[in-house]
């Protein structure tokens, strides 16, 4: 899998983490919405390490 791709799919991933967290916080379910933080976080270490490689 090239670079661009990996780096789409890692946007994409942000993305719906980041619609995962909204939900999960306006729900009330902290502990979930925490989690997809760390999952977000994961992801843009992850997109930026593929985009300075």
């Amino acid at each position: 899998m090239n670079a661009r791709r990996l780096r789409s799919m890692y946007v994409l991933g942000i993305l719906l983490n980041a619609v995962a967290l909204i939900y999960a916080a306006m729900d009330g379910a902290i502990l979930f919405a925490v989690t997809f933080g760390i999952v977000m976080l994961y992801l843009g270490v992850r997109y930026w390490m593929v985009s300075t490689a």
